[in-house]
């Protein structure tokens, strides 16, 4: 065997393979480099959601959640360029993913709503735990916000679960959100009694430490109804005591009223009977 010639014939070849494999080495190379920053960037993007997260005190269960979706999401779509990046035919392989994930969200498109629902709920805190509202036709406060649902309990006691994706949607009304409420207590007089005493005796009632002073408190006629007058207490207290002062007014307008005599009257309607005389 010459051996010159089969050094050549080596060498011939090499020349013919060398540009295909440092085409191929480079696209390599460079696949494998962004496969690292990019996990390496990834892992601290969804570090940084996570502390995102807890810094508006969203609830903990959302952090790992979040922070868990998000990593795989990227992640896939990461190792996907990356494969097309060294000559990977993906067409097929995305197409695939999204046939998929077209499924899924069909079957789950209920849950996937409050999950969502419960995602804004959680960022945006339109109510907190403790907070009593009034949403989807129920009353009561908060005693957990879930990924998926909200426990309320009512005032009797009484445990009300509400989907997160009806209650993101829907009118929130919170009753803690603001640090005052404004008490409004309406009280019907006979037409005879005196309207000045009437409300000299309700601004009376007013002057408890827990009425606010500013915006002062204020006693005015609203109505002149069929059978009394109505006359409107308006004050001002911090949430917190709103029940208790409404209470207190309910309990003693009628003691402070009769002392003045200052009757409150009963609803009182006129009957007319017409009786037909039969024709003889």
């Amino acid at each position: 065997m010459d051996l010159s010639a089969e050094f050549d014939h080596l060498l011939q070849e090499s020349q013919a393979w060398l540009p295909m494999i440092m085409h191929y080495a480079s696209q390599l190379l460079l696949a494998v480099v962004t496969l690292l920053i990019g996990w390496w960037l990834i892992n601290r993007l969804t570090s940084k959601i996570s502390g995102l997260l807890a810094a508006r005190k969203a609830d903990p269960a959302l952090h790992g959640f979040i922070g868990s979706l998000a990593n795989i999401v990227l992640k896939v779509l990461l190792l996907v360029s990356v494969a097309s990046m060294i000559g990977v035919e993906t067409t097929s392989f995305i197409a695939a993913i999204g046939a998929a994930g077209l499924a899924i969200g069909l079957a789950l498109q209920g849950s996937l709503a409050n999950f969502a629902g419960g995602v804004l709920i959680l960022l945006f805190r339109p109510f907190r735990i403790g907070d009593w509202i009034e949403a989807q036709g129920v009353m009561g406060t908060v005693d957990s916000i879930q990924i998926f649902h909200t426990v309320l309990r009512t005032g009797d006691n009484k445990t009300v679960i509400v989907p997160n994706g009806n209650l993101s949607n829907g009118i929130i009304t919170n009753y803690n959100r603001q640090p005052t409420r404004k008490v409004v207590f309406d009280v019907g007089v006979d037409y005879e009694a005196d309207l000045q005493k009437t409300r000299e005796v309700l601004l009376g009632l007013a002057d408890d430490p827990r009425v606010l002073k500013d915006p002062a408190p204020v006693a005015v006629v609203t109505t002149l109804g069929d059978s009394a007058i109505t006359v409107s207490l308006r004050i001002w207290v911090e949430t917190p005591n709103y029940w208790d002062v409404m209470f207190m007014l309910n309990e003693q307008a009628r003691d402070r009223l009769s002392a003045q005599g200052i009757g409150i009257p009963f609803p009182q309607r006129v009957v007319r009977v017409v009786q037909e005389v039969a024709a003889e």
